[in-house]
This record gives C-alpha cells, structure tokens and sequence, in this order.
C-alpha cells in the first residue's frame, strides 16, 4: 500500500468514527506537533552522513466517552544527506500513528491501533505499516497548577516493501521497534489550550529478511535510531 493511499484511509477512518458519534456530544482536540530529529543508523559499509530535520503534522483526539478516546497523528518531513558515493540528496519521512486508547485509571490508558512508516527519494520507494500497542502516563505535577508530567511507551511490528530504481528492483521488509516519549504539557485554561515540550526516541530494526540487492547479494538490514526534541499545541472544544 502506497504511502498517499493509506494516509488516506487515515484521514477516511476518522471521518467515519467522529460522525456517528456527533449526536451524543464529543470532546475534540486538534492541533499541530513538531520533532526536530536526529536519524543514526547502524548498516554495513555505511557512507552517508544525514543531518538533523523538522518533522511537522497535524494531531487529533476525540473523546468517545469517559473511558475511550481515539487518537490520530501524522508527521512529515525531508533529511538532508551527503553520500560519498552519489553525492548529496534529500529522503522523505512519515510516520503516521491510529490508535483508540482505553482508560484504566486517572494516570495510565492503554492503546492500541495501526502505524505507517515510510522513506522516499526519487528512485526510491520504501513503506510498512501493521500494529502497534503502548502504554501513556499523565501525572499532576505540584510545583505548578495545570503542569503535567506526560509520557508514554509502545511497541510496533510492520510489514511492507522496498523499491528501488523505478521498481525495477523490490524487496519485503519488516520493520519492529519502540516509541518513548517523556515530556511536560502545560494547561492553559482560559484558552483551553495544551502546550507540550519533551523528546522523543524511536528505535527500530528494518529486516529485510531473505531479499537481494540489485547485485543479487543479501540486503543487510538496517537499526535506525531518530531522537530529538517535541512540541504541540492543541486546543479543545466540544460540539
């Protein structure tokens, strides 16, 4: 599946979760979220160096009720990189997360749902997606009123494909990993706004298991490590 295809379906399934819900009274939060990132690699033969890059989206949350609430996010963004063998270029990145969360108490909710990762440059076409499953904590701090300590901890395993040269040349892969974030959201009640600063690590391994390069040798699988710093702002409204 195609990474415009399934950001689509992303944008479908919201849809069609918030309008049967409309007629008994929805608590929706909308807003926006950046993460300047660092992207380390561990690959045999490595000759690329990338630098740090924005990745920026949009975030939802419809609170379904007391206990359940349905979340979506979407990250975008493009890496700079210079490769001693090609020269220098630039590879996209999203990451998208669909998830309903399920609350346990007044601190902890457990989710679960779908993710999308993929990479693309001109030539080059990389894609997984499959499920994922976390925990989230939001914890009153006493220093200040309406401070939260946030964080959270998932795990995801993906399945998809690689293309290169025009597809001339297609591998599967998978992809299995974690998300952890740890940050602090402030409350600003008078403009029922959240501000959220933290950083965020996200460690996973691209398997490509069986599959051969354009050589005809084994694709070496890559651990791929992105960490850097997060903030968001949304804002709350009922209808």
């Amino acid at each position: 599946m195609k990474k415009h295809s399934l950001f689509k379906f992303f944008i479908v399934s919201c849809i069609f979760i918030i309008i049967p819900c409309k007629g008994y009274g929805l608590d929706i939060t909308l807003g926006g979220t950046a993460w300047y990132s660092w992207w380390d690699f561990d690959r045999s033969m490595r000759t690329i160096d990338i630098d740090p890059a924005f990745l920026y989206g949009p975030v939802l949350s419809v609170k379904l009720n007391e206990n359940f609430n349905f979340t979506f996010a979407y990250l975008y963004g493009k890496f700079d990189y210079r490769n001693k063998e090609s020269g220098n270029g630039k590879i996209s990145r999203s990451d998208s997360d669909l998830a309903l969360n399920y609350r346990l108490n007044d601190y902890l909710k457990i989710f679960a749902g779908i993710k999308y990762m993929a990479f693309a440059e001109p030539g080059f076409d990389h894609g997984c997606y499959g499920p994922g499953l976390g925990l989230s904590s939001t914890v009153p701090l006493p220093i200040v009123e309406n401070l939260f300590f946030v964080g959270n901890l998932s795990g995801f395993y993906l399945w998809g494909d690689e293309e290169k040269f025009q597809g001339t040349v297609k591998s599967d892969c998978r992809e299995y990993g974690v998300n952890s974030t740890l940050s602090l959201a402030y409350y600003i009640a008078t403009a029922s706004t959240v501000i959220t600063f933290g950083g965020r690590l996200q460690y996973f391994k691209t398997d490509y298991g069986d599959s051969v390069d354009e050589s005809g040798n084994p694709t070496s699988n890559i651990k791929h490590m992105f960490y850097g710093i997060t903030l968001t702002a949304t804002y709350t409204f009922s209808f």
